[in-house]
């Protein structure tokens, strides 16, 4: 994922709301989001390069989204960030004893930005700075950078969970839909990441649109207080000309789901 969008214990009907875009070149092999036959109650994509996924949930309510840190270095024999998500979900540790084991083999990784947890707790970890962050409750976003970095595409993003949560209507279609905003940052705006004033610009917007490379999907998550989950992944086919959603619900409670596709 390149840009995390999320309500957190702010609005009287959901516990999260969650609204994200991933950014991956088109030519990384990438299966849409299903349940996982090799790990029983987990929804999320999967990356078929490396085996692990970007953004998950599970039918007992645990949660893991991860986002990479835009930084000039180059890549040498480090592990896939993937697999810190598909770990996490995958077993039945806390959220921060896992963080704690990840922060003692941070090195190991290039720089990421973790969110793990549950509508219990949740909590935000990145191996470009010091400590474990549990989330308060309000708007939140992260990019490529710290979490609420306050990048154009940052405050673009914390806006729109805000303004939707204000508005009637379908919750799901409206978060997707604005997930599409492909206007970039003015120059004077834009972060300096070490990547130039171009690219940077290239990547500024919350929908990214580039030669071989840009928004592949997005996924939009609530959970309400009666801990009802909705899971939607729209996947953006080539030349965004078209997408294909897939729906997930189910209850936390009875961990029990259906799938409509």
């Amino acid at each position: 994922m390149c840009l995390i969008n999320f309500a957190y214990k702010s609005h009287p009907d959901y516990d999260l709301i969650l609204a994200a875009n991933r950014d991956e070149f088109f030519a990384r092999p990438t299966k849409q989001a299903d349940y996982w036959t090799d790990v029983p109650g987990l929804i999320a994509g999967k990356d078929l390069e490396q085996g692990g996924t970007w953004l998950g949930i599970t039918q007992d309510g645990r949660f893991a989204a991860l986002t990479n840190f835009r930084e000039v270095r180059e890549k040498q024999h480090e592990r896939s960030r993937g697999e810190l998500v598909l770990d996490f979900l995958n077993n039945n540790i806390s959220s921060e004893e896992y963080l704690n084991k990840i922060n003692e083999k941070r090195d190991e990784y290039l720089g990421f930005n973790l969110l793990c947890g549950s509508v219990d707790e949740l909590y935000y970890y990145s191996n470009r700075q010091n400590g474990i962050e549990r989330i308060e409750p309000g708007v939140h976003s992260v990019s490529n950078a710290l979490l609420n970095t306050s990048w154009p595409k940052v405050e673009r993003g914390k806006a729109l969970v805000e303004e939707t949560l204000k508005e009637d209507g379908n919750l799901v279609k409206r978060l997707l839909d604005g997930l599409t905003n492909d206007e970039k940052a003015e120059e004077q705006h834009l972060p300096q990441t070490g990547v130039g004033v171009e690219l940077e610009k290239h990547l500024s917007p919350m929908f990214i649109k580039m030669e071989g490379y840009g928004t592949r999907c997005s996924t939009v998550i609530t959970i309400s207080k009666s801990r009802q989950v909705t899971f939607c992944e729209r996947t953006y086919l080539p030349g965004h000309e078209g997408y294909e959603d897939r729906l997930f619900q189910f209850s936390v409670a009875s961990k029990s789901g259906n799938e409509n596709k």
